[in-house]
Order: structure tokens, then sequence, then C-alpha cells
């Protein structure tokens, strides 16, 4: 006991049982989905479903585990949420996928990894933005020219890379 403390009772987690939802939701998807493959275990008994049961039971077990706490109030107090760096990085996403086919895969990535630091502190977008179109065309040219995986190409790969 701690003596003169009194500490007011602890309430239910009301966002921690939403994401306890979520857990139950994707965990039964997954269970669902695996439910659906077929069977190709042989002698050893693993399967192209092993793995999604076992993550779907583990999500399932999470969200139980994460409910638990919630009704008990065992999670520690947050603090609050700055939601401006959220929106920076939901902005880098949404301008990549609108950009990607247009501008190209590293135009469009060097974007999301300028805003993504914005997110982070530097503000600087005139140099990090060239230097997430230089990372972004170098994983680009890992992938289109060494790889030989399709990424979306745009002006700036046709211009190293010609179409032959």
């Amino acid at each position: 006991m701690s003596g003169n403390r009194h500490e007011p009772p602890r309430r239910r987690d009301t966002a921690a049982l939403i994401i306890a939802a979520g857990l139950v939701a994707v965990g039964g998807v997954m269970l669902w989905d695996s439910a659906r493959l077929a069977d190709l275990g042989g002698y050893s008994g693993v399967g192209p479903a092993s793995v999604p049961r076992v993550v779907g039971f583990a999500l399932i077990g999470l969200a139980a585990w994460t409910a638990i706490e919630a009704l008990r109030g065992d999670f520690p107090q947050r603090p609050p949420q700055n939601a401006v760096p959220v929106l920076w990085i939901v902005a880098g996403l949404a301008a990549q996928l609108m950009l990607l086919h247009v501008a190209g895969f590293s135009i469009a990535t060097g974007i999301l990894f300028a805003f993504t630091a914005r997110a982070f502190g530097k503000r600087n977008l005139a140099m990090t933005i060239p230097i997430g179109i230089v990372f972004a065309f170098v994983v680009w040219a890992i992938f289109s020219q060494l790889l030989m995986l399709h990424l979306p190409a745009g002006p700036l790969e046709h211009l190293v890379f010609p179409r032959g």
C-alpha cells in the first residue's frame, strides 16, 4: 500500500479496445483466407497455410491480451499526439501514389522521402527532395536494371536508361 497517496481508479482504454478489435479482424481474415488454401503439407505437415494460421492465431491472442489490459486500465497514460508529422507522411504517400505513373518511381518516391524527413524534423525540402530522388533512383536502377523487376519509369529513368 502506498500510504497517503490515493490513486484514482483507472478507466478502460477505448483506443486499446479499438486496436484489439482491429487485431481480431486482421487475425480472423488471415485464418479465413488460410482455410481456403490447399493443404499441401505432405509428410511434414507444413504447407502454404501454416504460417498464415500461426500469425492469425497470434494476432487473435494479442487482441485478447490487449483487450484484457484495456479493460483493466493497465496501459500507461499516453502523451498528447502531434498530428502534423503524420499529415506530412500521409501527404507524401498521397503525392507518391498520384505521381508514380506520371513522374516515375524516382521522383515520386523522392518526394515521399522528403515529406517523411520533414515529418521527422528536416525542414529543408530543397535539400531532402534531391537526396530522396537520388536514393530512389538507385533503388529503381537496382530493381529495374539488375534484378529485371518492373518499377514505373518516368522522365529521369528514361533520361539515364533510354528505351531501346
